[in-house]
C-alpha cells in the first residue's frame, strides 16, 4: 500500500518495514495465479468485496453496471505497450464495469491498441459470475454496434445502452453513466497509477485491484 500510494519504488521503502526483498516477496505471492484454474489472491479478495456490492443490488429488478476504459501512458520500465489512436497514448488500457456506487465488479487490462469493444467483451468473458444478476450495461458511444450487444447478450442477460454526450437530455438515468468518470478519478489518487509503472500486464491488473480493495475496506 506504501509503494502504491506515494509511488516509489520497492527499493525506496522506509527503513522501518520489513526488508524490501521480503515485501516484494508477498506482493508477488499474492498477485500470481498459485494454479490456472485458480485466481490470484487479491484477485479473490476483490471479487469478494464485490459480491458484498452485487448482493446488495440483487434486490433491484434493474441491476446496472457502468463500463468504460481509460489510456494510460507507461514509464520507460514497462515492457507492453500499445498504441491508442484516438487517444494519442502509448501504453496500456484499463477496462473497467463498475456499480452505481463507483465500486468495481470487473477489471481487465490490455494494451492501449486493444478497442474498447473487444476488450469489454475479453472483461466480461472472465469475469462471469460477476454479471450474472446484471440486467442493464451502460456504455458510451465507443461501444456501438449491434454485435458488441449481441455478444453482451450470448455471455449474459443483461441488455446494452449506449449514451451519448449529445443525448443526455434524453434520459433521466443517465447522469449514472458517468461515476465511473470518478472511478477513475479514485485512481489517480494513488501515485503509482498515474502512470503504468509495471513491467506485465498482470502485475498493472493488480495494484488497480490492490487500490480498489483499499477502498471497500474502508467502506466496510
Amino acid at each position: 500500500l506504501y509503494v502504491l500510494k506515494n509511488g516509489c519504488t520497492w527499493r525506496d521503502l522506509p527503513a522501518d518495514y520489513p526488508k524490501w526483498s521480503t515485501v516484494y516477496y508477498y506482493w508477488m505471492s499474492w498477485s500470481k495465479a498459485p494454479t490456472p484454474d485458480k485466481p490470484a489472491l487479491l484477485t479473490q479478495v476483490l471479487k469478494k468485496l464485490s459480491l458484498i456490492e452485487i448482493k446488495a443490488r440483487a434486490v433491484s429488478p434493474n441491476f446496472v453496471l457502468i463500463l468504460d476504459a481509460q489510456s494510460i501512458k507507461n514509464t520507460a520500465t514497462a515492457e507492453n505497450k500499445g498504441y491508442d489512436g484516438g487517444k494519442k497514448i502509448s501504453g496500456i488500457k484499463r477496462h473497467l464495469a463498475v456499480d452505481i456506487n463507483g465500486f468495481p465488479q470487473a477489471i481487465h487490462i490490455t494494451r492501449a491498441n486493444i478497442a474498447d469493444r473487444d476488450g469489454a467483451i475479453a472483461l466480461v468473458t472472465l469475469n462471469l459470475e460477476q454479471f450474472k444478476l446484471v440486467r442493464t450495461m451502460m456504455v458510451d458511444s465507443g461501444y456501438t454496434g449491434q454485435n458488441f450487444a449481441n455478444e453482451i447478450s450470448s455471455l449474459t442477460s443483461a441488455k446494452v445502452i449506449v449514451v451519448k454526450r449529445n443525448e443526455l437530455h434524453q434520459f433521466s438515468v443517465i447522469p449514472q453513466r458517468w461515476l465511473i468518470e470518478r472511478s477513475f478519478s479514485w485512481l489517480g489518487n494513488y501515485h503509482r497509477l498515474w502512470r503504468n509503472c509495471e513491467r506485465k500486464l498482470n502485475t498493472s491488473l493488480m495494484m488497480v485491484s490492490l487500490a480498489f480493495i483499499r477502498l471497500l475496506l474502508k467502506r466496510y
